[in-house]
């Protein structure tokens, strides 16, 4: 599968992989900010999101094999990995399944393990579902629709990013709304595996969000010896974008030792 991206500057390379529902521009400010630093930055959209191919199939397995494609395709040599959530699983598991193809990698609030249904998720899925696009004319309406499952200002914004017009004055979701509803179980599964990532791997999370707790530290540890651990005060599950400050510096930090 051939997946859109955005790409920015020149040097090491350095692939960010989004969370679900995210899309390549979620990440233009930050990519084009290390990109300064001397790295040439992909973005890809993912499967089923943003301009990239939709498909029936969606999950890990696929998204690993699209990364590696990815990779092949644009003739990328020991790039460095960043993944957020889902973008992040994906990282994780291709880290240690080609160890030997990864410079360093960025782990962004999720863990190895497999987690139960987020409620969050499941809001997002029903406030998107419940939009007729043959009965709204403007993104200000359809924000307007998801706040009552949505209240959250910056989720919405993070969520309205997924508009666009797919025939004049006919707003639509971009994503593969479909696909990801009848595969969002396996969204959640986890990465069990003896397999071992021995480079430098950053797991940087939010003192609010519940994605990685103390309780996985042990396994992160086996799968990712050389593995660090920061925690971002007063940041949720969106770290990167409710403390861009923080998370660009810890992040150059470690990409620069």
């Amino acid at each position: 599968m051939k997946l859109f991206y955005r790409t920015f500057g020149e040097g090491q390379p350095l692939i960010i992989l989004h969370g679900l529902f995210g899309i390549s521009d979620n990440w233009v400010t930050f990519g084009k900010r290390i990109a300064k630093l001397g790295y040439k930055v992909f973005i890809p959209d993912q499967r089923n999101h943003g301009q990239s191919p939709h498909s029936d199939t969606f999950n890990y397995l696929a998204m690993t094999d699209d990364l590696m494609d990815f990779i092949d395709e644009h003739e990328i040599e020991d790039p460095i990995l960043i993944g957020h959530s889902m973008g992040g699983k994906v990282s994780i598991r291709f880290a240690l399944e080609n160890p030997e193809l990864i410079k360093k990698a960025v782990i962004v609030d999720i863990s190895l393990r497999e987690y139960p249904k987020r409620t969050s998720h499941l809001q997002i899925i029903d406030a998107m579902r419940r939009i007729d696009f043959d009965m709204v004319r403007s993104r200000k309406e359809v924000d307007m629709l998801i706040s009552e499952r949505l209240p959250d200002y910056k989720l919405r914004n993070f969520i309205l990013k997924n508009l666009y017009w797919e025939e004049k004055n006919k707003l639509a979701w971009r994503i593969n709304f479909e696909a990801i509803c009848d595969n969002i179980d396996d969204l959640f599964d986890g990465v069990d595996t003896m397999d071992t990532f021995d480079n430098p791997c950053l797991f940087i999370r939010g003192s609010l969000s519940d994605y990685v707790l103390d309780q996985d530290i042990p396994r992160i540890e086996y799968n990712f010896p050389s593995y660090k651990l920061t925690t971002i005060e007063n940041a949720s599950h969106w770290v990167h974008a409710e403390a861009p400050e923080e998370f660009y510096y810890l992040v150059s930090e470690f990409l620069e030792d």
